[in-house]
């Protein structure tokens, strides 16, 4: 037995409008921080995901303190080749920034080799070597968390801001905890869920929401 379907009538152009409108309708009468509605939403918008309502936990102001550092012209680091994609370098490159993702460089690769670790753990410790800031938009590897929860602690690096939403099953939540310990600004989605789109999909709902 077939059901009628009846389909909205969405141009193109509109169809991101009408999905933020969409998710403003479900959300009903939650009332979202103002300031970390974008983010929130953003997320819901990446993943049709209602659970980021309550998995995403920012530090104190950390919308403002991570949008004053892209402000700066402060650079993206990323653990993965599909969230470097994803973020709007266009976007970012008004102030100055750039995005990187050193997964794939060999130096790195051949540093894991000959440490026994992984890639996602050598590109933490290039980015340190940079002695630059940073911000950190981590969506695949927890690793990269732990490492970076590690070099914080050494006083090796100081990040302007952590985003860290691996996604996955081992070490996932585990790693996503010690960031909520670091004494930097930090958007972390507890739990499992996660990934390199939502990931992407923080950073550009700071760059949108300047």
């Amino acid at each position: 037995m077939q059901h009628e379907i009846h389909l909205e009538n969405v141009l193109p152009a509109d169809i991101e409008k009408r999905s933020f409108e969409i998710i403003s309708e479900e959300l009903g009468d939650i009332r979202l921080d103002p300031r970390q509605a974008p983010v929130i939403k953003r997320a819901i918008h990446t993943s049709a995901d209602f659970d980021y309502l309550d998995n995403l936990c920012f530090s104190e102001n950390a919308v403002d303190i991570l949008q004053q550092a892209i402000r700066e012209g402060v650079c993206i680091v990323t653990d993965t080749q599909m969230a470097k994609s994803g973020i709007n370098k266009k976007e970012l490159a008004k102030y100055g920034g750039e995005v990187f993702c050193f997964m794939s460089d060999e130096d790195v690769a051949e540093k894991a080799k000959i440490n026994g670790t992984t890639r996602a753990v050598a590109s933490m410790d290039k980015a340190a070597a940079f002695e630059q800031d940073f911000i950190f938009a981590i969506g695949n590897a927890p690793t990269a968390l732990v490492r970076l929860y590690e070099l914080i602690r050494e006083g090796k690096i100081a990040p302007r801001g952590i985003i860290g939403v691996p996604v996955g099953f081992v070490n996932v939540v585990e790693a996503k905890e010690l960031i909520l310990q670091c004494p930097v600004p930090y958007i972390v989605a507890r739990g499992r869920k996660g990934g390199s789109n939502i990931a992407a999909a923080i950073c550009n709902a700071l760059l949108y929401d300047m």
